[in-house]
């Protein structure tokens, strides 16, 4: 998207309000944001900004607090009691940090101290358009786009989930054997009934065997069935799934966890359509469609020899593969809706949607466990929220406590230069890995790393925000990040500045009593 322009009229130049009684700092913001693509919009009072705002809602608000009619902060009320989704970022004189506290405590979006340099005012504003875009989004969840039947009143109406669709109505009425492969959690089960649903066979049983989950001594039982008396325990004969299944459907879930053993006599099962009972010997024919499931590499497998390749080439006679969630983020305002619907059902509550600053999170989050994720995150926030507003605030979605071990040491909120320079670094278990390992954690190397470096990252922005009492384009300066990229950040790991601008505050209070 061309920056400055309004998502959803490619026309409309993003409008931007410059209230100030400068003439030259007036001038100067201008030429800035029409340099930049934004529409500016000019007051030189607090009356006038009321007046503009009124005749014409700009999209974001550069609000000096020092005005000579109404104060900046009176200004900064009654556009946040009028117009809600419109971000106000305050400007004040001399980095005054009582000022900075007061308006983020009103309501405004983010403050810039003079004097600023042009490349912090320009990221502050289009970071303010990326979030209140966000919120828009969020309310058009209320009506998304529907077909009837179909995966998208399920999935999305993503171009990846639309091309699944076209996959599963072309070889649905077809006898082929399917292989649906994908991340966890991205929806395999639901597209092995969409494709049974579709088919000739959608009057008969869709039985489903999760292959992961049943021990490998009971697995052929569960698949063949037995006889009564055929084992210690038989005390009466059983259908297996592919009994069940006649004239239907199977749906073999996580088949690459399929005993080597019980590969061979699966493949013979697909070729003959018979099947034994355990403890039977007579052969019984069966007809029945398989679909099969994976987030394996099957073919990874093969090379390996831990999955049979006949039996791959046997079940892959088709093959639908799905999208992570994080590669079809258009999916996400759709899956939130119908998640807070049936959660909202479940539980009996009226959660309306997210924060801006909650979406923003779950639009900048990977996803790692897709769909699945996604609605457990979103069922535990709901559960969760009592506001008055209704809105899931970003702390009700607990995601960057997950990607965090409960096990592992976690750093303190506020570093020191003594945690860099004592013993009591060794809570890291970046610097003390020997330590860290005799806790008996049993976790993937690359995990534990990923959770490591998150705590380490997480840190570095605390103390670096530490050092400039709260300054972000100073920590950003210090750590060579540009402000867009520190802004991120700290909304990624939900991190103000404003509490150490607090402490900051109360220090000068503490010291200036002192002096008194």
């Amino acid at each position: 998207m061309t920056v400055g322009k309004i998502a959803g009229a490619p026309s409309a130049l993003a409008k931007v309000l410059v209230v100030d009684d400068q003439e030259d700092a007036r001038w100067v913001l201008s030429n800035l944001m029409r340099q930049a693509g934004f529409a500016p919009l000019l007051a030189a009072n607090g009356e006038e900004a009321l007046v503009a705002i009124g005749k014409e809602v700009p999209d974001v608000v550069l609000l000096d607090i020092g005005l000579p009619d109404l104060d900046g902060f009176e200004v900064l009320t009654k556009i946040k009691t009028d117009y809600k989704t419109t971000p106000v970022i305050m400007v004040t004189g001399n980095g005054n940090t009582h000022d900075a506290v007061r308006a983020v405590r009103a309501g405004a979006w983010d403050y810039l101290t003079k004097p600023f340099k042009n490349e912090d005012v320009l990221s502050t504003v289009r970071y303010a358009l990326e979030e209140r875009r966000a919120k828009l989004q969020v309310r058009q969840i209320l009506d998304p786009p529907r077909q009837a039947d179909s995966l998208v009143n399920s999935m999305g109406n993503s171009a990846a989930i639309q091309g699944i669709q076209r996959e599963v109505e072309r070889v649905a009425r077809t006898n082929f054997s399917v292989l649906i492969t994908g991340e966890s959690g991205t929806g395999k089960e639901l597209v092995s009934q969409a494709i049974h649903a579709r088919s000739k066979r959608c009057a008969k049983p869709l039985v489903a065997v999760d292959c992961g989950a049943i021990s490998e001594s009971l697995i052929e039982s569960e698949l063949f069935g037995h006889e009564k008396g055929a084992f210690t325990g038989a005390h009466q004969a059983k259908a297996g799934a592919f009994e069940l299944a006649e004239g239907g459907t199977i749906f073999l879930d996580e088949i690459g966890n399929l005993p080597l053993a019980m590969q061979g006599k699966l493949l013979r099962v697909l070729e003959t359509r018979r099947i034994h009972r355990i403890g039977s010997s007579k052969e019984q024919k069966v007809d029945f469609r398989v679909v099969a499931a994976t987030n394996a590499d099957l073919l990874a497998m093969v090379e390996r020899h831990t999955f049979r390749g006949d039996l791959y080439h046997r079940l892959a006679e088709y093959t639908i593969h799905l999208t992570a969630l994080r590669e079809r983020k258009e999916d996400l305002v759709f899956l939130v809706h119908r998640f807070l619907t049936q959660t909202n059902a479940e539980l009996d509550k009226q959660v309306k949607g997210l924060s801006g600053h909650a979406w923003g999170i779950l639009q900048r989050y990977d996803w790692p466990g897709n769909a699945r994720e996604l609605r457990n995150q979103l069922r535990r926030a709901v559960l969760l929220c009592d506001s008055t507003d209704g809105l899931i605030a970003p702390e009700l979605l607990g995601m960057l406590d997950q990607r965090v071990c409960p096990q592992l040491p976690r750093l303190p909120e506020r570093l020191t230069q003594a945690h860099f320079e004592t013993s009591e670094h060794q809570a890291c278990p970046l610097c003390a890995p020997e330590e860290f390992m005799t806790l008996g954690v049993d976790f993937p190397l690359k995990d534990l790393i990923g959770q490591i470096t998150t705590q380490v990252e997480r840190a570095i922005l605390l103390r670096a925000l530490a050092l400039t009492h709260g300054n972000k384009a100073q920590a950003a300066r210090m750590l060579h990040l540009d402000y867009k990229t520190i802004h991120t950040k700290l909304k990624t790991y939900e991190i103000s500045s404003i509490h150490f601008m607090k402490d900051d505050y109360k220090l000068q209070k503490d010291e200036a009593a002192l002096r008194h």
